[in-house]
C-alpha cells in the first residue's frame, strides 16, 4: 500500500487541538469512502451516458455540447439525491470555474507527485476530515481521473479540426489537452458535512 492511500485512512487534524481530534476520531472514515465512491459512480454514470448518447446522434462535437450544458445540472441532480457536493477539478482546466481549492490543489499536486513515480491512478484516493473556524467538521475525498483511451479525442495532443474547433468556442480557456493514455487528467472531490 503506498503512502498516500495508507493517508487516506487515517483522519488527519493538524489544525485541530486534542480535544477536537478525540471528537473526530469515531467517524467511520471508510464507510464515507465507500458513500463516496458511490457518490462518483452515480455522476461517472449520468454524465457518461448523457455523453455516449449525444457523441453516437452528432459525433464529439455535440457531446462537447452536452458535458457544456448538462455537466453542471447533472452534477447538482447527483448532489441532491446523494447529500454530497461533488465536482471535478484538474491542475490543467477545460474550464475555469472548476478551479481547485487550495486544499484540492494540494492534494492533486501530491497526486501528481504519486503519478510521476508510477503509482495506479485508478486507487489514487484521499480524505480527511478538516474544520472550520467554527469547529464544523467537513469529510473531503478525492479520487484520480486517469486518462483513458477514448478520453484522447478530447483531451490528447491529436484532436481533430472539428473537435478543436468546438473546444475552442466553448471553452476559449483550455488547458486539458496534451494528454496521453495513463495520465492524471484531474480528480473528483467530494464534501459531505458531519
Amino acid at each position: 500500500m503506498n503512502k498516500m492511500m495508507a493517508a487516506s485512512l487515517l483522519i488527519t487534524a493538524a489544525s485541530c487541538s486534542a480535544a477536537n481530534a478525540a471528537e473526530i476520531a469515531p467517524i467511520n472514515v471508510p464507510a464515507l469512502q465507500q458513500e463516496g465512491k458511490g457518490v462518483i459512480k452515480a455522476l461517472a454514470t449520468n454524465l457518461g451516458g448523457e455523453l455516449k448518447k449525444a457523441a453516437k446522434a452528432g459525433g464529439l462535437p455535440a457531446a462537447i455540447q452536452v458535458c457544456n450544458t448538462k455537466a453542471s445540472p447533472i452534477t447538482a441532480q447527483v448532489e441532491a439525491d446523494k447529500g454530497w457536493k461533488v465536482s471535478r477539478t484538474s491542475l490543467k482546466l477545460r474550464n475555469a470555474s472548476n478551479t481547485p481549492d487550495a486544499w484540492e490543489q494540494a492534494v492533486l499536486e501530491k497526486f501528481a507527485k504519486q503519478a510521476a513515480t508510477g503509482a495506479n491512478l485508478k486507487k489514487m484516493m484521499f480524505s480527511e476530515v478538516v474544520l472550520d473556524e467554527e469547529g464544523n467538521k467537513t469529510f473531503r475525498m478525492m479520487k484520480a481521473i486517469p486518462v483513458g483511451d477514448n478520453c484522447l479525442a478530447c483531451h490528447g495532443s491529436k484532436i481533430k479540426p472539428e473537435v478543436a474547433s468546438k473546444l475552442d468556442m466553448l471553452y476559449p480557456e483550455d488547458n486539458a489537452r496534451g494528454f496521453k493514455a495513463g495520465d492524471l487528467r484531474g480528480a473528483f472531490s467530494l464534501q459531505k458535512s458531519l
